[in-house]
């Protein structure tokens, strides 16, 4: 009978009597961690084991977005200490409240620019990242079922997390940010019966006051709940179904993973959770060099002289939209319009392309790689043109008229553009396929067929995976040195007098991200000493 030993040498790690510090430790990690399981049930609700393919930034777009949105949250309670939401000014012939106390916070708070810029370009990452979400769901086939009540619930966050930039964008009470905040309330009140009383439910009183509070009540306490909830549900689905495979061109390729296949995947502790606070503190670290780099600067309040001459321009991810309405014989009804169906298109995709796969093979739910769906492809290009084309104009040429000869010929130019690319990469991948279905996949199976592959053309076999290697003490020992050199900065920075200049808010800015992208390297080596050993392919043998 096989000893326990003997087993244990069998299955790769090392036995009884053999165990040095580092195996003791990774066995007191995992009792740690199956302790907390057991007693909070994790792993029936959350935390659900990733497959080896996911370990790749594409795969976790939608857990950067939410790693944006906590540390909004984080910047934005640290912000909301000294800013006071009033129109009025606190003393005879002062600036208005809104913009007074956040002059205070960026230049007699302490660390105060570095937290207001942090929060700007954390607002302009997060959005940013949303469309990034966005987009490779689009191409990937993400909302193809059982995902399309995620798919849904993310568009309902995209949209959100727009309000919130919109509402945010006029709380430092800026000349351009007021300004900007009426042409988009002029837009949504061209809406019959729904404009004027969404109008209405945002400036309450109808004066600046009333704008401000509600913007404040909105951007502060009723979209976040929003975003939380539907957040909340979003991961939840996400736990539900797991992460969407890879596109594939297999209409019967299995689109949920099972409970079976759980058990074969990687567990959420340790690599998933160091994997997802590395990226977590490289974004951090990123952040802060640019805030460092380019700290915010606050503009001339609404109502002082300096305002003159101010044009009204809403922040980039809106640039878009106040573009379109410029557009010659474009009435802000047709504009608003145009943006409704977008976002109802979006919404209701996953059930649109049911109904398009009916009329082409080509676009049956199955297919999820973009080359199988050449009408969702064009589809992807064209919005991201779009959005891109009308951004850059609107910053080049905010609020003057384009006429219909211009905008035709942009716009058409786009579309024949992506429809003849496609049309070519699509007309060519149909060859290639048809091709490999004929010749070289039945090869393909001989070779992979150890009874029928043919002679002389012997294989080495593919070698098993290695078990997972844990931490190995060349790690720890570059992970003792790389944190040794991390207390370099981190001394600097406690030596410093004072945090209120702006030289030192820099300095301290850079040596924070420093330190984080210090400690994000350190996970990283961490995170990879328990990857699986890689699987060799196997290659010809020679003579």
């Amino acid at each position: 009978m096989e000893s326990s030993v003997e087993r244990k040498a069998a299955e790769g790690g090392p036995g009884e009597g053999s165990e040095g510090p580092l195996q003791v430790y990774n066995r007191t990690l995992d009792r740690i961690w199956a302790f907390i399981v057991h007693r909070t049930g994790l792993e029936k609700w959350a935390l659900r084991p990733q497959p080896e393919f996911s370990f790749r930034p594409a795969y976790w777009t939608g857990a950067f977005v939410a790693s944006a949105f906590f540390l909004q949250i984080a910047t934005g309670l640290l912000l909301l200490v000294y800013y006071v939401p009033s129109a009025s000014p606190a003393t005879s012939g002062a600036a208005p409240q809104a913009w007074a106390t956040t002059s205070y916070t960026i230049h007699d708070v302490p660390l105060g620019q570095l937290i207001l810029s942090a929060h700007l370009y954390g607002a302009y990452a997060t959005i940013f990242l949303g469309f990034i979400h966005f987009f490779r769901g689009l191409y990937a086939g993400a909302y193809k079922p059982p995902r399309e009540l995620s798919w849904m619930v993310g568009t309902f966050l995209l949209v959100a997390m727009l309000g919130m930039g919109f509402t945010g964008y006029l709380l430092p009470y800026t000349a351009l940010s007021v300004g900007a905040t009426d042409v988009g309330l002029a837009l949504a009140s061209s809406v019959p019966s729904v404009g004027p009383l969404l109008v209405n439910l945002l400036q309450g009183d109808g004066t600046y006051q009333g704008l401000l509070s509600r913007m404040f009540a909105l951007h502060v306490v009723i979209l976040p709940a929003m975003l939380a909830a539907l957040l909340y549900a979003h991961i939840s689905l996400f736990e539900v179904h797991g992460i969407a495979p890879p596109a594939t061109s297999d209409p019967k390729a299995k689109r949920v993973l099972t409970p079976a296949d759980d058990r074969k995947m990687t567990p959420w502790f340790p690599r998933v959770f160091l994997y997802m606070v590395k990226w977590g503190l490289i974004y951090v670290g990123v952040l802060l060099f640019v805030a460092a780099a380019w700290p915010s600067r606050l503009a001339a309040y609404f109502g002082s002289q300096n305002q003159a001459g101010a044009s009204p321009e809403p922040d980039w991810y809106f640039l878009w939209m106040y573009k379109l309405a410029d557009f010659q014989y474009v009435s802000p009804l047709v504009a608003v319009g145009t943006v409704t169906a977008l976002v109802l298109f979006v919404l209701f995709l996953p059930w649109i392309e049911q109904v398009l796969g009916v009329v082409h093979p080509g676009l049956k739910v199955g297919r999820t790689h973009p080359r199988d769906r050449p009408f969702l492809l064009f589809t992807g290009n064209f919005l991201l043109s779009l959005f891109a084309l009308l951004t850059v104009w609107g910053g080049v040429m905010p609020g003057v008229v384009v006429p219909v000869a211009m905008y035709g010929a942009y716009l058409g130019g786009l579309a024949l553009f992506n429809a003849a690319v496609i049309a070519l990469f699509y007309s060519r991948y149909r060859r290639r396929y048809l091709f490999r279905v004929r010749f070289a996949l039945p090869r393909v199976a001989r070779l992979a067929d150890p009874g029928h592959g043919e002679q002389g053309s012997g294989t080495k076999p593919a070698q098993a995976p290695l078990p997972a290697r844990g931490v190995s003490f060349r790690r720890m020992c570059f992970g003792a040195v790389l944190t040794a050199a991390l207390l370099v900065p981190l001394g600097y920075l406690l030596t410093l007098p004072s945090l209120t200049g702006r030289v030192v808010e820099q300095h301290f800015a850079v040596g924070m991200g420093v330190l984080v992208l210090g400690v994000a390297a350190l996970l990283h080596l961490l995170e990879g000493a328990y990857a699986p050993a890689r699987v060799l392919r196997p290659r010809p043998v020679s003579g």
